[in-house]
């Protein structure tokens, strides 16, 4: 299992965090929003990249 401390640490929690809110303000389904969360959560490094990948894109509908 791969430890990051310091400014990698501190890095990727910021990444994770901004993948976590991005995911909460898209127009995904509310399963699919958790299910990317607990990814995140679970494992951070390879979620983020799965995240950019494939998560849910765009914004939520403003009108």
């Amino acid at each position: 299992m791969v430890e990051f401390s310091g400014f990698l640490g501190l890095l990727l929690l910021v990444l994770v965090i901004y993948a976590i809110v991005k995911t909460v303000q898209s127009g995904a389904s509310t399963g699919t929003k958790v299910l990317w969360i607990i990814i995140l959560l679970l494992i951070p490094f390879i979620g983020f990249i799965l995240w950019l990948l494939l998560g849910p894109k765009g914004g939520a509908n403003t009108i």
